[in-house]
């Protein structure tokens, strides 16, 4: 990777990992893109920040072959939730902004990373260690796009040779960003609120058991595949990775251990619990560790006491 575009670089996972690419590459290597949200101060200062939409494939073309990329994270989708509420946009976002990134790549030979997800997984999947190669019969439009999205880019590496590899990511927890409208957004809230009111009212109810990984390991790891030996990859779209599997009681009980006097209560959110009743308890992952090296490096504890120390010193949260 010398010159790399990230589209979607104000959400949740590209605004973080815009500035981890920078740290690597050098800030004016790293183009940053996005459509509806403004960048953070960071991304302004550290690097160039281009407004494009990734549904507009001519404005995109350009763009690569101006600043000569030979590598995309394509990270610009619709979430799981606000996608259910959406469906026609979560598809033309989703799928057709994927098309379009992937019939640039192919014209100017670039790279391409997409991130996938846990919602491929559907009710006919084994729901405990769910296998790398198993049923995919997702039932949110999310998980449909991301599907599609996962045989798209097989097919533009088969077909056309192009560099495509991907991750299944689980839920992911960061104190830098907010959630995007994700079902697993409750795992990042927890902690603001605990921070702030040591109380938090859960939407998905007590035993929703999903993986999560930290921000860090999710960031490590698509820079890691990208840069893993092509000869070694049988699963590269995309593979399944996790970190810890969570319910709800089980952040709040691990987040007590520093705060002891946060409660959690529980008001069910039909349709987010709908969608992680779809999604697997637990992914097997032992494709991604044996064919590129996959480890997690933080564990439940290491990770709430990180999020804490760091949302306490955020100006707003600081006592």
């Amino acid at each position: 990777m010398k010159k790399v575009l990230v589209t979607g670089a104000t959400g949740q996972i590209g605004s973080e990992l815009t500035l981890y690419l920078r740290k690597l590459l050098g800030g004016k290597n790293i183009i940053a893109a996005g459509h509806n949200r403004e960048p953070g101060k960071e991304i302004r200062e550290s690097g160039p920040f281009k407004r494009i939409d990734c549904t507009n494939i001519d404005t995109m073309a350009a763009l690569v072959k101006k600043h000569k990329i030979d590598t995309i994270f394509h990270l610009a989708a619709i979430l799981s939730a606000t996608a259910e509420k959406n469906p026609q946009i979560a598809w033309h976002v989703n799928v057709n902004g994927l098309y379009n990134v992937l019939e640039i790549a192919r014209e100017c030979h670039c790279g391409v990373f997409t991130p996938s997800s846990i919602a491929t997984f559907g009710p006919a999947t084994p729901m405990d260690q769910t296998p790398q190669d198993t049923v995919q019969r997702p039932t949110t439009i999310y998980g449909i796009t991301k599907v599609t999205g996962e045989l798209l880019c097989n097919y533009y590496h088969i077909r056309f040779g192009v560099d495509t590899r991907g991750l299944r990511y689980p839920g992911l927890i960061s104190y830098k960003t907010p959630p995007g409208g994700g079902t697993t957004d409750y795992a990042v809230e927890i902690f603001f609120e605990a921070v702030k009111h040591a109380k938090y009212t859960c939407y998905l109810r007590a035993g929703t058991c999903l993986d999560m990984m930290y921000m860090p390991d999710a960031l490590r790891a698509a820079v890691e595949l990208m840069e893993a030996d092509d000869s070694e990859l049988k699963h590269r779209n995309a593979f399944n990775i996790t970190a810890m599997t969570l319910a709800p009681e089980t952040l709040a009980s691990a987040i007590q251990t520093h705060i002891p006097e946060f409660e959690i209560d529980y008001d069910v959110d039909p349709l987010r619990q709908a969608i992680a009743d779809s999604w697997p308890n637990s992914m097997d992952d032992h494709a991604a560790r044996e064919e590129w090296g996959w480890k997690p490096q933080y564990t439940l504890e290491t990770m709430t006491t990180d999020m804490i120390r760091n949302i306490s010193q955020l100006k707003q949260y600081a006592s």
